[in-house]
């Protein structure tokens, strides 16, 4: 036998009015819906699934056992392919998370009673393509779906173990061996809600049973894998039983075995038939003269979608199918025809009168090799809405041929698909789509078009699908601003401009799957967006605030990226609503770094601290403020103040020390130091002060015995200032009252002005008792400093008399060194006193202070 698939010539294109010719296959979209699983994953994986790290898939690996210490977070395992024998009590030990076990083609003989005891949780079972001998005992309280097709029982009948499978919804039985079908088989499923039910037989039924599917009261949807070729009364029975039930969906596979001639009518129950709504054929040889007989009793029926998948013509009637139409109200709205293969050499002829097909409004014709469009296809259809055409060898020309004369073009369709063809150019089609005036969408996928020039879109065209084409990124200037959905998946697309979305104000879904985008941008603006698709492109970042622009979004898919697990990624992680993602969080998955590489998104969570700038700053800020404030306290507590400006003091005296070396070398003076005090402060001065400094060898002048005796004072007082190295001032309360203590203060800074080597003083608050240490004034002469301001007990500046206008100034603007107070703990201080003051006068050293004590007995003068 030879099997090949023919298409429509000229000829058939252009036949009469009355007559359509078709050789195809056609099956309504919407019904393979509930009958095939969907591409890429097998039924019950969403179900399931919830992290890639929960996937375990050891199918093909020779295996003869599950092996044990399995990860424990496994949701999916796959042990196909492999020679595993028995499924025992240790199989599953610890796989606590097992939703989904898929064991097929194993030669698996023997499940055990108690082999799911630490697996309850599975909701997935399949163990298809086996060796079993008995359908198995399962205590599996959450399983959902179950097949247990081609093994080698040889009776359907369920264990009453089944009962408590209450949440069983899809149930699939098979075996070579099983024939017969008893009314007590599935008894054990009256109380359960299997909404989809299939039964297998290889080599067919001997006998079935009136009642046998009566216990099924909520089936919806059954699939009946039997052959038949003879004994069509078994056939019928069972159509009879399936009406008594709530079934819809009827699909026969594999119903006639090739070069079956049927002599009976087997579709005769179908008028009887109230419930069952949709009927569909699949891999099935099917004979002009059945299908004859399947329309005639279609017809009749409250059937309303009717479709063929894979199936093999035979034309056993001289003149083909030959079908005029009934005078009955037909419920037929949809007919599909899904890869036909013909037996014979020549063109099959398919004559079906045009009025049989005048409340048609889906009508699918794929997979058929079309390279040229009938034209009572598009003229003589009034109801027709949606029109299928994809998987066919059509192009511009083919799809409008120029040798058709059209009255009407397609007056009601709104849905045209013309996916997996050869059209090739853009602007020719939106042209052409004019001439469609319901036209709503456009399915132009999986084609070799090309821009091509101009576009001029139909306003009333509001959805295009020009996926897996070759476009690139300026594709979105070709299209219409009323489009309101727009599939541009797999085109080349490599950016999106920022602006791209304000051409499409009324824009509620786009697709971009597939593409090599890499950036997102931030404000993208589109108000009505509904639907966004990006996954599968290489964007590592989503950035926060890309959506902002979008306040409508309602799903996002953006799996299948290579995402950055970094702090970019932390809001889409963790402030995201995941209700938006549709696909998460399975399909999504780290990138880089490469040590997170292949871990969950979901799994990242560096925490907030990491992430935050604000929350940062201000733990940043507050542990500063109080660490802060914790050394201040100390150091306030410690005389930290008191020791650091002393420090600061024995710097400057050293530094500025080795700065003078040079200049001082050429001068000498009579004393280190000129002490200027009040007398009420005379026994500290002539008890620590002059005894410390001259037991460390310096030597001083004080007024009570270095003043010459018969000398005007202020002459005593300017050439002493004069011959010291520097002036000591004993600030006191006492001090403040004296007016000669006064005048010394005024003279001695009124004569290092005059002799030009004062600078201006350091603006420096030294009011506070704590402030003891401060640098020198400007010596006279040559040196920088020659004054040295001792404060013996605190002097507020504001209590000084106006008089002393001059000391409150440089208690103001000039430090000094304060003498520390008695009591515990001082005494480190007063140390620290005695080397700063003696460092200071120690700069000149004896070779400056080199002339003796003047002569002469001291006259005693007191200040008052």
């Amino acid at each position: 036998m030879f099997r090949k698939i023919y298409g429509f010539d000229a000829k058939d294109a252009m036949d009469s009015q009355s007559m359509i010719f078709f050789w195809t296959v056609v099956i309504p979209l919407f019904l393979t819906v509930h009958c095939l699983v969907p591409v890429g994953r097998e039924r019950g994986f969403d179900l399931c699934v919830t992290s890639r790290q929960g996937i375990k898939d050891l199918s093909n690996q020779t295996l003869s056992r599950v092996p044990p210490h399995l990860p424990k977070i496994t949701e999916y395992l796959d042990i196909s392919y492999n020679n595993i024998a028995e499924i025992d009590d240790r199989s599953l030990v610890g796989l606590t998370k097992l939703c989904f076990l898929k064991a097929t083609h194993c030669g698996l003989r023997f499940i055990s009673p108690n082999a799911f005891v630490q697996t309850s949780g599975i909701k997935v079972l399949n163990v298809s393509q086996n060796s079993l001998s008995i359908i198995p005992d399962l205590s599996l309280p959450q399983l959902r779906i179950l097949d247990l097709t081609s093994n080698l029982y040889d009776s359907y009948q369920l264990p009453s173990t089944f009962q408590k499978l209450t949440h069983l919804e899809l149930l699939f039985l098979g075996s070579g061996k099983a024939s017969l079908v008893k009314s007590t088989d599935f008894t054990a499923l009256r109380n359960i809600s299997v909404k989809q039910f299939g039964l297998s037989a290889r080599t067919g039924w001997q006998s079935y049973e009136s009642g046998s599917l009566t216990n099924l009261r909520s089936l919806q949807e059954m699939t009946l894998n039997v052959p038949f070729c003879e004994k069509f009364d078994i056939f019928k029975n069972f159509l009879m039983d399936l009406n008594r039930t709530q079934t819809t969906i009827l699909r026969l596979v594999k119903l006639f075995p090739d070069n079956c001639t049927v002599a009976d009518d087997p579709f005769e129950t179908l008028k009887s038939m109230d419930l069952v709504k949709n009927l569909t054929l699949v891999d099935t040889w099917v004979n002009s003269s059945v299908m004859v007989k399947l329309l005639k009793n279609a017809w009749v029926s409250n059937i309303q979608q009717l479709g063929f998948f894979n199936i093999t013509y035979n034309e056993d009637t001289p003149d083909g199918l030959n079908f005029f139409g009934q005078n009955y109200s037909v419920h037929l709205r949809s007919v599909i025809f899904d890869h036909v293969a013909h037996y014979q050499y020549k063109y099959p002829s398919f004559n079906i009168s045009v009025e049989a097909l005048s409340q048609m409004t889906y009508l699918k014709l794929s997979g058929t090799g079309m390279n040229i469009s009938p034209c009572n296809l598009i003229s003589a259809l009034p109801s027709l809405e949606t029109l299928d055409l994809s998987n066919n060898l059509l192009d511009e020309s083919g799809f409008w041929w120029t040798f058709c004369s059209y009255t009407s073009v397609f007056p009601a369709l709104k849905h045209l698909s013309l996916s997996q063809n050869r059209f090739l150019s853009l602007s020719i089609i939106s042209e052409k789509t004019h001439q469609m005036r319901s036209l709503q969408s456009l399915d132009l996928s999986f084609n070799s078009i090309s821009i091509g020039g101009r576009c001029s879109w139909p306003r009333h065209l509001r959805e295009l699908n020009l996926s897996n084409n070759n476009l690139g990124n300026t594709v979105f200037r070709f299209l219409s601003p009323h489009f309101e959905w727009i599939d541009l998946s797999k085109t080349g697309i490599t950016a999106i401009d920022q602006k791209v979305l304000l051409e499409f104000p009324s824009l509620t879904h786009l697709f971009l799957s597939s593409n090599s985008i890499q950036v997102l941008p931030v404000d993208l603006h589109a108000p009505l967006l509904h639907t966004l698709y990006i996954d599968q492109n290489i964007i590592a970042t989503i950035y926060m605030g890309t959506f902002e622009g979008l306040p409508r979004l309602r799903t996002i898919k953006a799996g299948n990226n290579p995402f950055s697990c970094s702090c970019d990624s932390y809001w889409f992680v963790t402030a995201l609503n995941k209700s938006l993602l549709p696909d998460w969080p399975l399909d999504y998955t780290c990138s880089v770094p490469p040590i997170l590489a292949g871990m969950p998104l979901a799994d990242y969570k560096p925490g907030k601290l990491s992430c935050e700038l604000w929350l940062q700053a201000a733990i940043a800020l507050s542990i500063t403020f109080v660490i802060t404030t914790a050394l201040g306290f100390t150091f306030y507590a410690c005389d930290g103040v008191w020791y650091t400006k002393m420090l600061w003091v024995w710097i400057l005296v050293k530094r500025r020390g080795k700065k003078k070396t040079d200049k001082l070398r050429d001068v000498s003076f009579h004393y280190h130091a000129f002490i200027s005090y009040s007398q009420y402060d005379s026994s500290w001065v002539e008890s620590m002060l002059v005894s410390t400094l001259e037991r460390a060898g310096l030597s001083l002048c004080i007024h009570e015995r270095d003043f010459v005796p018969g000398e005007w004072i202020i002459d005593n007082i300017i050439n002493c200032a004069e011959a010291s190295y520097k002036t000591i001032f004993v600030l006191s309360n006492n001090f403040v009252q004296s007016d000669w203590c006064n005048y010394e203060l005024f003279f001695a800074q009124h004569r290092a002005v005059r002799y030009g080597i004062i600078h201006s003083l350091i603006a420096t608050d030294c009011v506070s008792v704590s402030e003891i240490m401060c640098p020198f004034v400007p010596l006279v002469s040559i040196q920088e400093d020659s004054l040295v301001f001792l404060l013996l007990e605190p002097i507020p500046p504001d209590s000084l008399p106006k008089k002393f206008l001059n000391l409150r100034g440089v208690l103001r603007q000039q430090t000094y060194l304060q003498w520390p107070g008695a009591g515990a703990g001082e005494e480190m201080k007063r140390q620290v006193f005695w080397s700063s003051l003696k460092a200071m006068l120690r700069v000149a050293d004896r070779s400056m202070v080199n002339g003796a004590r003047r002569a002469g007995s001291p006259k005693r003068l007191r200040h008052s």
